[in-house]
């Protein structure tokens, strides 16, 4: 299994283009195979050079709803193309009640249908509150699962109180890539600091024969790098 992360637990330490593409050949240092694009990059090509020049691959990008909208699709395809970009997301989607998340999953089951035959999959990223019920005790995490492939945020589905190896092999027809992350409570943590069930994690994704497992901390202390590097000495113990 290779290691990605998520570009978006090192925005503190990329003010501009050239402080991210300064942090590749670091990451590539520490033992990373791959990133995972936050947004769109401001040019495409130069991002899948410095890529490229640190041993580095995109293993995925999450990008707005909006860019998943027919009008936008064909250029968000395009991008991806450049960026050898095989797996593309949004990192949540309104679902605040049922009819916004049904015109959500229309958004992303036309996206995955349109993205498919030029060999990319469309996913959706949760968090904690898709796994809380409606009034009539549905839950949304359910209909983007048949809207689309889920990459499972691993703690925001612990918060939730989800048995996260149950989940993972029970959904594994469904299930694209997985976040590996720690925290205790809503407060994320690096590998190994907090009470997610990160050893039930490793274990269904070895099980699954997943590819990659991608590293995210939404608030890194005391920076994104120095998070990443306690993340990975967790990572080479129980992955590597």
């Amino acid at each position: 299994m290779k290691l990605s992360i998520q570009l978006y637990s090192l925005r503190d330490l990329a003010g501009s283009p050239q402080d991210m593409y300064a942090l590749f050949p670091q990451l590539k240092a520490l033992g990373f195979e791959g990133v995972e694009l936050a947004g769109i990059p401001q040019d495409p090509a130069m991002f899948r050079k410095m890529l490229d020049e640190a041993g580095l691959v995109a293993t995925g990008a999450h990008f707005s709803m909006d860019d998943l909208e027919e009008k936008n699709l064909q250029e968000t395809i395009a991008v991806c193309k450049i960026l050898g970009i095989t797996m593309l997301g949004v990192g949540g989607a309104d679902h605040n009640n049922q009819k916004k998340l049904a015109n959500s999953c229309a958004v992303l089951k036309a996206a995955a249908e349109a993205a498919a035959p030029h060999g990319i999959t469309v996913f959706y990223h949760n968090h904690e509150s898709e796994f809380e019920p409606y009034k009539d005790g549905t839950l949304a995490i359910d209909s983007f699962l048949a809207a689309c492939p889920l990459e499972l945020d691993t703690h925001w589905s612990f918060c939730a109180g989800v048995d996260n190896y149950a989940y993972i092999t029970g959904h594994k027809d469904r299930i694209c890539l997985l976040h590996i992350k720690d925290g205790v409570g809503k407060d994320t943590r690096a590998l190994g600091e907090g009470e997610t069930d990160l050893d039930a994690v490793v274990r269904a994704a070895k099980d699954l024969g997943m590819e990659w497992l991608v590293l995210e901390n939404d608030t890194p202390s005391p920076d994104g790098l120095s998070d990443a590097a306690r993340s990975m000495v967790w990572l080479k113990e129980h992955v590597l």
